[in-house]
């Protein structure tokens, strides 16, 4: 953790005009700390590839100090933490990113390590279509755990936070301004059940203009964070779809929800599929399936309930395995006559009543 010195030291050097996060933490791990960076002979600055002396001409202690003490008192005030990229508490995949933030800010009850991590990104302009899949999503999800990150944009990001609320899910807000303030001023009435169990997370200053870059810039934190991002509904164009590309850039998994071709908020996500930028997700279990999740088993045996309530597909389902020791989804799927897409679903659902277990190899038996 930082010191309050050196907390003073990296926000001015955060404050330097036109010194991106890579470049700062090449001269942070060449002199060891902000203020030997602010100590150090600016020709010896000038040596290190990607500084040179027109970023040089940025640097002014003074007036860069006066800021970083002005922010400081703003942090005090708010119980807003620092996360410095060299703590231990700084969220590992964050930290494999080369352009993550040096320094970011966090406000609530945020606990990134060793979780599940999934970014829900999408339109302002969700559909009912939209609107559903995420919510069941969410819901399907829910067994798991899982962390989940937004925008807390309208749509498919405010959709996604009120969903993980509703499933008493944590999640995170990552905001494109400063804790000064809240946009949408509607989501307001989301920010205090979200601080309960999850939080906001910025890298931008309470002095810091607001301005629709920073919405870009922020896309970059949202998809470095996650293990996964899913886009739900995007027109063909959108900030979601940059988010998808960034996630690739970062070997990260990406999914998109499919929509019918004459649907514009779905066209985005046909075109990540179509141009193998993104997985098709039609389910929870695609995506659990396609990370590897497993829910977690109980540490007492457990007996199998003689009494399950089974819908009809699932009762299809049961009587098939009852005749087979183990079968492959996609055998499972013909021979039940359901689409294989539904049929993982269905499995999904039919193993957190504790009927179905899987197997390596898209196998499935019977408890």
């Amino acid at each position: 953790m930082l010191s309050k010195n050196e907390l003073r030291y990296t926000l001015a050097l955060q404050r330097v005009p036109n010194l991106g996060d890579i470049s700062a933490k090449k001269l942070l791990r060449k002199f060891g700390s902000a203020e030997a960076i602010f100590k150090e002979k600016k020709s010896n600055l000038a040596k290190i590839n990607g500084i040179g002396v027109f970023r040089l001409k940025e640097f002014n202690l003074t007036q860069q100090l006066e800021e970083a003490d002005a922010e400081i008192k703003f942090i005090n005030a708010n119980a807003i933490e620092c996360s410095y990229f060299k703590d231990k508490t700084y969220p590992e995949r964050l930290k494999q990113c080369l352009d993550g933030p040096i320094l970011f800010f966090q406000r609530g009850n945020i606990d990134l390590v060793n979780k599940k991590i999934i970014s829900i990104v999408g339109t302002r302009k969700i559909t009912s279509y939209g609107n559903a899949f995420c919510q069941n999503l969410i819901e399907e999800l829910a067994p798991l755990n899982p962390v989940i990150i937004s925008g807390l944009a309208y749509g498919v990001d405010i959709c996604a936070h009120k969903a993980a609320i509703e499933n008493n899910l944590q999640n995170v807000a990552c905001l494109a301004h400063g804790f000064n303030q809240m946009y949408p001023k509607d989501h307001k009435r989301y920010a205090q059940k979200i601080e309960e169990n999850g939080g906001f997370i910025s890298e931008f200053w309470s002095s810091d203009s607001f301005d629709r870059n920073n919405f870009l810039k922020r896309n970059r934190i949202i998809a470095g964070l996650s293990e996964a991002t899913i886009v739900i509904e995007s027109a063909e164009k959108g900030g979601s779809l940059v988010t998808a590309d960034i996630a690739n850039s970062y070997d990260r998994e990406v999914f998109a929800v499919p929509g019918r071709a004459t649907d514009n908020q779905s066209r985005g996500c046909n075109n990540l599929i179509k141009q193998q930028k993104a997985q098709m997700l039609t389910s929870a279990a695609d995506l659990i399936y396609m990370l590897g999740w497993k829910l977690k088993e109980s540490s007492k045996p457990q007996q199998t309930q003689l009494f399950v309530a089974l819908d009809e597909e699932e009762e299809v389902i049961y009587l098939f395995l009852k005749d087979k020791e183990k079968e492959l989804l996609d055998a499972i799927a013909l021979a039940c006559n359901i689409p294989a897409y539904k049929t993982a679903s269905i499995l999904m659902n039919m193993e957190l009543k504790g009927v179905v277990r899987p197997l390596p190899g898209k196998l499935f038996q019977l408890v």
